[in-house]
């Protein structure tokens, strides 16, 4: 029972900012599908009567695609951690100015618009519903007849 009891602390303990990450599909939403999935195909093509050689057209394959992995990979170690931290500080900046400063001033305007719509609400019927309403009996005997003359 104690053993238990301390497997669940130990789980409440855990950093909730911390989570498992997918390793395999580094996509799940799939935002990047159309956009940067570009292979030697999508970017180099001969048509026909215009072809290279078979030994060229193989060498540029994989030097466009061993050259494209190698650049990513160097490119994202070197740069990865150091953006990854510019892009958590912005939303983490975008994040505290709505939660501090757009919901409550948000907040504070339809508190204030509410005040107003009751005084407008309140001028409407005092000054509109009289006058439509002696508009409406006035004109409740007119009667429009339609006729269709050929």
């Amino acid at each position: 029972m104690a053993d238990q009891y301390n497997t669940n602390e130990e789980k409440i303990l855990k950093d909730s900012h911390t989570k498992e990450i997918d390793l395999i599909n580094r996509d799940p939403k799939q935002i990047n599908e159309d956009v940067v999935k570009v292979d030697f195909e999508d970017v180099i093509a001969e048509p026909d009567g215009t072809h290279s050689m078979d030994g060229v057209w193989k060498a540029s394959y994989t030097t466009f695609t061993v050259s494209k992995y190698w650049c990513y990979r160097v490119l994202s170690a070197i740069f990865g951690i150091p953006v990854a931290l510019l892009w958590g500080f912005c939303f983490a900046c975008i994040s505290f100015c709505h939660i501090w400063a757009v919901m409550p001033c948000i907040k504070s305007y339809l508190i204030e618009t509410q005040c107003l719509s009751r005084i407008y609400s309140l001028c409407i019927h005092t000054f509109c519903d009289p006058l439509f309403e002696a508009l409406g009996k006035i004109f409740s005997t007119v009667r429009v007849a339609l006729r269709k003359e050929v």
